[in-house]
């Protein structure tokens, strides 16, 4: 059997998985900042959301599909979802020791740094903020910045998103919700702590215009993780140099007609599109 050369290893894909399509919010910047790299995507609708479900399972899932995606011959890895890299980032580590794997996590030090009145809105899945991982980097930033970090679990927004409702009655009501106590509180930023959540982004920005007291900042790390990708990359060696645009391929274990839909809604792209089934063993 012939071994992959570094430079057959350049020309291989990025993985990059979530729960469903909160991680389109991930990989339109890793398109903007790594155009020529190839890219798969795999959505795991047909299990999502992943916020209200058991650690383990979690785990599991996400240990299944990067092994479909390192089958596929994926060089690294890009865990997409909040959720997902709290729950298993370490897992998927220890897995692959020497495999680039990068994860989102909320971008508490960015907020922390611009925000004024020293109070933060964090909005994520309710697994995000009760996970070791999430509670060891907000102690640790506010010991060292002073800022209080108001913490809101938003049950029902991810899946409001699955469902393409941006703008829904639904989704709006939710929004007002968990959005508005953070502003009436003294919040000047928020955090999206769920990949999910920078596609409800205007609405939230048209809330805050009405709530908020003071102007309000967003803070979504979508590009801060296109970014450590390609230092990851950098690092191992293993950017593609080619010039021109990557070959995107996406799998969903959900319908192949929504996620075909949900591209081209969002993303203005057209990728070839593979369902998957549980019998795969994903």
């Amino acid at each position: 059997m012939s071994q992959t050369t570094p430079m057959d290893s350049r020309t291989l894909p990025v993985g990059v998985f979530d729960s469903g399509i909160g991680g389109l919010s991930v990989l339109r910047h890793i398109c903007v900042h790594l155009p020529s790299e190839n890219l798969l995507y795999f959505a795991d609708s047909g299990f999502a959301p992943y916020g209200g479900k058991p650690r383990e399972v979690i785990v599991a899932r996400s240990l299944g599909i990067a092994e479909f995606l390192l089958a596929q011959g994926a060089k690294a890895l890009v865990v997409a979802c909040n959720t997902a890299t709290a729950a298993s980032i370490k897992a998927l580590r220890e897995r692959y020791p020497t495999l680039p794997v990068v994860g989102v996590e909320p971008g508490l030090k960015p907020a922390a740094a611009i925000s004024k009145t020293r109070k933060v809105g964090v909005l994520a899945t309710e697994r995000t903020l009760s996970s070791e991982k999430f509670r060891l980097l907000r102690e640790q930033i506010s010991a060292d910045t002073d800022v209080e970090f108001l913490l809101q679990a938003c049950k029902g927004l991810a899946d409001q998103v699955e469902k393409g409702e941006l703008n829904s009655p639904a989704t709006l009501d939710l929004l007002n919700r968990y959005v508005t106590p953070l502003l009436q509180q003294g919040a000047d930023t928020l955090v999206l702590g769920c990949t999910h959540y920078p596609f409800v982004q205007p609405a939230i920005e048209n809330l805050a215009r009405r709530v908020a007291p003071q102007p309000v900042s967003i803070v979504d790390t979508g590009e801060a993780v296109a970014r450590q990708l390609g230092r990851q990359l950098d690092k191992h060696g293993l950017r593609r140099q080619e010039s021109g645009t990557g070959i995107l391929r996406a799998f969903t274990t959900g319908s192949r007609t929504t996620l075909a839909r949900t591209f081209e809604t969002l993303l203005h792209l057209h990728p070839e599109i593979t369902a998957i089934h549980t019998e795969t063993g994903i």
